[in-house]
């Protein structure tokens, strides 16, 4: 097999069977390097698992005659894969895909080389054309990742064949004449973006004129205190060349100039009066005690770091505006600072105040036993007048959030108010009727008429309801008595609403994956998100006697560290860009899998005072858990009060379809059956009690 090894730059791509690959096999002076196994391994550990389109995919050969060595190599697919998986999400698949089209052309390759290697290593593009007329030299070395075997070779050819070993796949053309005005139109046919890196300041701006007529965007890096040149001829066709700095002369009258005329140019586009001090004394000394202008490798390497995140933008269509841009590494190291020692915020010790006595007055006894009812994030969404002969709680619309839909959320509130206020008043001696109103003029309004009635069994949940507390503390999963069981489910047949218990191991797992899958999506919901950080209450945060205390989250403190990584919107919303964020449903999943059982509390009907009604269900329910040693611990997923598909689609747009699935899975796994709406699901578990209590606000004053 004929190959000029001296002139290659390509590897050449062989299959199993392949004649010139049986050649190559018979030939003592090619090595073959076989690592198959560890390859093909490193396919299968790639995350989502790879599909058979990859697994199936034969292997190839890549054949470099230069080191007379052929390497075992996955298909092109699956090399890929493996090879540009450590970008992810930097750079998602979808945007590796787009890019891997990209055509870039770079003219000049001692900074071009550095630069073209890393356009490469990221996968930034699909083809790469090289062009230098030049040949490496000893004092190249100095920024060019070359090695002393490669001197005398033309430096575009020592590109080239870096590349190849680093991805045989990527298509990469060389030019070695480099670039002239009759080669101009070969160097940028069919090419996307020019990186212009040449030494020759008239040829800078030939290229950049030919690049306008054609409007291509060009980018160069100057190694000076990381001086970047964008000029987007793509989106401004009549856009003055290098800026307009060099006063309008063209390429032709800079090629008529001799080289101590072109200095003033040069010195226009550096902005001399912002290089650095060396550089331009340098400039002083080239052609006296140096022979050409300096440059250091780490300046090289920030430039194409630089290229390369604008070639990524250009070839996704992200925002880049012409203009230059210096990134000072040596400037940021004088304004070097200690870094901030803060620890992300922990929940102090300090316990909330305890419950003031038991006043004197029946109503407002029965008030501060209505407030600590549960409500959605804490927010306690009601007002409470006291009379001397009654009680009024009603939905407070200024508290109302996104998730409580069409004021539900408020309505099963209330309804565990008013359960508490006959409690209290059960256990006083004065419990009267209770009158509910929902009319245009007040959403809904629970008044408990004082009385001499009593209710023993409301009576004897008194103590027990003013101990209620939401405890998220994961447990010990175990079966739960019969009597709880009955007992659970008589106090929600009472309060005319709807029990459904989960107790089965596989029906608990099966909930865990369907409500973890609902809370990721909330997390992924911009609004939805906000409102749920909004909730939450650190050490100093004010309101503080609403909301949830992140203390109640018994996390563990390095926990508090994640919980700063998921307050953060953008990274939600990339997220969910690249849809993505399977971890954001696990705690909830592993909540519900240390769960001992699941109660759905439902009601029958879809009206404000149904759902006040299952909400004095709840209420009750949760109490009489609670008193028999389980802990108990709400889960709101956002399907919970959004009774019509429209609903979900206002919470949620672009989750509504998944949302209406997951809910369909949710009730099917619960037997709600027709006619019943959803009105709380409880997570009961044998845990340890709570570290904290939720605050509630202050009555206002007696009216």
């Amino acid at each position: 097999m004929a190959v000029d090894a001296t002139a290659s730059y390509s590897a050449v791509i062989l299959s199993d069977g392949d004649a010139a690959l049986d050649a190559l096999r018979q030939d003592p002076g090619v090595e073959f390097i076989d690592h198959r196994a560890a390859l093909l391994a490193d396919l299968r550990k790639l995350a989502p698992a790879p599909g058979a389109e990859l697994l199936d995919e034969p292997t190839r050969w890549a054949h470099y005659p230069w080191r007379r060595t052929v390497v075992a190599i996955l298909g092109p697919n699956g090399f890929r894969a493996v090879r540009t998986d450590r970008n992810r999400n930097l750079i998602t698949t979808a945007e590796q895909r787009r890019l891997g089209n990209v055509r870039i052309a770079i003219a000049g390759l001692s900074v071009g080389h550095v630069i073209a290697h890393t356009l490469a290593a990221e996968g930034l593009c699909g083809t790469l054309r090289l062009a230098d007329f030049d040949h490496l030299e000893l004092s190249n070395l100095n920024r060019v990742p070359a090695t002393i075997l490669d001197i005398g070779l033309n430096k575009a050819v020592v590109t080239a064949r870096r590349i190849a070993e680093l991805d045989p796949y990527l298509r990469v053309e060389v030019m070695t004449s480099g670039v002239r005005a009759d080669s101009l139109d070969e160097f940028l046919d069919d090419i996307d973006i020019v990186v212009e890196e040449c030494d020759s300041l008239d040829m800078k701006v030939r290229i950049r004129e030919a690049a306008r007529d054609r409007r291509l965007p060009v980018l160069m890096a100057t190694s000076d205190r990381g001086l970047i040149d964008v000029e987007r001829f793509d989106l401004e066709p009549d856009r003055p060349v290098m800026h307009g700095v060099l006063g309008g002369v063209d390429s032709a009258q800079l090629a008529a100039l001799s080289q101590q005329d072109r200095i003033p140019y040069m010195l226009r586009h550096l902005d001399a009066s912002r290089s650095s001090g060396r550089l331009t004394a340098s400039l002083v000394e080239v052609g006296h005690t140096l022979s050409t202008w300096p440059q250091l490798a780490g300046e090289v390497t920030l430039g194409a770091t630089i290229v390369a995140e604008g070639a990524r933008r250009i070839g996704l269509g992200e925002p880049l505006a012409s203009g230059q841009v210096r990134i000072d590494i040596g400037q940021a190291l004088d304004e070097i600072t200690e870094p901030d020692l803060a620890q992300p915020a922990q929940p102090d010790t300090e316990e909330p105040a305890p419950d003031a006595e038991e006043p004197d007055d029946p109503a407002t006894a029965i008030a501060q036993a209505a407030i600590r009812a549960p409500s959605g994030g804490n927010a306690q969404p009601w007002q409470i007048e006291t009379a001397a002969d009654s009680v009024r709680i009603r939905i407070a619309p200024q508290y109302k959030s996104m998730m409580d839909v069409a004021f539900r959320g408020s309505a099963v509130a209330v309804g565990a108010a008013t359960f508490n206020a006959r409690v209290a008043a059960a256990h006083a001696g004065v419990l009267g009727s209770v009158e509910w109103t929902a009319d245009g003029a007040t959403l809904l309004e629970a008044t408990l008429r004082l009385g001499a009635g009593g209710d023993a069994d409301l009576a004897g949940l008194y103590e027990p309801m003013l101990r209620r507390e939401t405890n998220r503390r994961l447990g010990n999963p175990q079966p739960l008595p019969t009597d709880t069981v009955d007992a659970l489910h008589e106090w929600a047949s009472r309060e005319g609403a709807g029990l459904h218990l989960l107790t089965d191991r596989a029906d608990i797992d099966r909930a865990a994956t369907i409500l973890a899958a609902t809370d990721r999506r909330r997390f992924l919901t911009p609004r939805l998100h906000r409102e749920m950080i909004s909730e939450m209450r650190w050490p100093g945060d004010q309101p503080a006697d609403s909301g949830i205390d992140v203390r109640g989250l018994e996390l563990a403190p390095g926990d508090f560290a994640v919980m700063e990584i998921l307050r953060r919107s953008d990274v939600m919303d990339l997220l969910a860009d690249w849809d993505a964020g399977e971890a954001l449903g696990e705690d909830v999943a592993d909540r519900v899998h240390a769960t001992s059982a699941i109660a759905v509390i439902t009601t029958t009907g879809d009206q404000l005072i149904d759902y006040a009604r299952g909400g004095a269900a709840a209420e009750a329910v949760w109490i009489v858990a609670q008193r028999t040693g389980l802990a108990v611990h709400p889960i709101s997923p956002v399907f919970l009060h959004a009774a019509h598909r429209h609903e979900l689609s206002e919470l949620s747009p672009v989750f509504a379809p998944d949302l209406v699935e997951l809910k369909l899975q949710f009730s099917e796994l619960a037997g709600v059956q027709p006619g019943e709406s959803l009105v709380l699901i409880l997570r009961l578990a044998h845990a340890g009690p709570a570290s904290t209590r939720s605050r509630r606000r202050s009555l206002g004053p007696p009216r």
